[in-house]
């Protein structure tokens, strides 16, 4: 397997949010999308019991949003910090970009874009300097916090990249300057869309998700060496594709993508797993373990919906990989090392 290159020296600005630490930390980051309700209704007592599992577990890094659950993530976050929660010991980040307004539609209906939540309001893309600030106020608000360390812009691939390279995020490197957050980024699903972000920006960060996974590698050939030479930290989620890599036993009816997985896609995911038991692991551990290993990675993030998910992530995140494995899935054609490979669905 090529070997991975060494690090560049990392911006001053993940530095002082604990980015370098060898602790957990901020490396395994909590993903707070279920707390939002995502796909399915959640307790708010299991939100907060997860959100207390995963500080236990020693994790210090929390990413959010106002899209996940149209602020209800962002709420239940606020809960467990009133809780007595040491703000100064974690992370937060949010993001920019869809901004939350009343549903002057409303009648009932839950929200169509995935979250079992009732359409109280409505997204709208605003990547303006007003629609930032007002997005960055209200997060806060609901978080019940006087600070956000972190700001992605969230999918400006989806809407408008132009607009958000030319407007958001000199916004947000303007915010970064007042001192109002320490770090900036994009948040996408696309690598392509990332590295013409990283190039156009002075980001701090890339919120990758999908596209650095045991599975697949599709930002290996050029976002991460582009970070690496930008000093831009990447933080690395949907690193179990969409549940597909989330199991020891590849299930037929698994996702990836968001969809069923086609085929040949299921024989791969298979495939690693049988590698990953060879070399005493499963395929989820592995699928973790990878996903940190590029020195450009400076965070994993995983969710959970529950304590015990917290607890299972963390156990995984801590087992040891033997990095023969590694060497044996490039050498059985497993690791997708080519550079300029597309994109599943571009």
């Amino acid at each position: 397997m090529p070997k991975i290159p060494l690090a560049a020296p990392m911006r001053e600005s993940l530095v002082s949010l604990g980015f370098d630490s060898a602790d957990a930390g901020p490396k395994l980051g909590f993903g707070a999308a279920s707390l939002g309700n995502l796909y399915r209704p959640m307790a708010d007592a299991t939100a907060l019991a997860t959100l207390r599992s995963a500080f236990e577990s020693g994790t210090r890094y929390f990413d959010t949003a106002p899209h996940y659950g149209l602020g209800l993530s962002e709420s239940r976050l606020g809960t467990w910090l009133a809780s007595g929660v040491p703000r100064e010991e974690i992370v937060i980040s949010s993001k920019v970009g869809r901004v939350l307004d009343p549903n002057p539609h409303y009648t009932g209906q839950l929200d169509d874009e995935g979250f079992a939540v009732p359409a109280t309001t409505r997204r709208r893309w605003d990547p303006s300097e007003a629609g930032i600030r007002a997005s960055i106020e209200s997060s806060l608000t609901r978080m019940g916090t006087d600070h956000l360390d972190i700001a992605f812009l969230h999918d400006p691939d989806a809407y408008d990249l132009e607009a958000g390279i030319s407007q958001a995020l000199p916004v947000l490197e303007s915010l970064r300057a007042e001192g109002l957050i320490k770090a900036i980024g994009v948040g996408t699903n696309s690598a392509r869309s990332a590295a013409v972000c990283v190039r156009r920006s002075d980001i701090d960060l890339v919120m990758l998700a999908g596209r650095f996974t045991l599975l697949e590698q599709p930002a290996a050939g050029e976002l991460l060496p582009l970070c690496l030479e930008r000093s831009v930290g990447v933080v690395n989620v949907g690193v179990y594709n969409s549940g597909l890599l989330a199991s020891a036993r590849v299930p037929g009816d698994a996702n990836y993508n968001y969809a069923p997985a086609p085929g040949h896609i299921l024989e791969r995911a298979r495939a690693l797993a049988r590698t990953a038991e060879e070399f005493g692991t499963d395929l989820p551990t592995a699928a973790i373990h990878f996903a940190a290993r590029h020195p450009a990675i400076v965070s994993v993030l995983l969710g959970a919906s529950s304590p015990e998910q917290v607890r299972v992530n963390a156990q995984r995140a801590a087992a040891p990989v033997n990095d023969s494995l590694w060497d044996a899935l490039a050498e059985r054609g497993l690791l997708d090392a080519s550079p300029g490979d597309p994109e599943p669905g571009a």
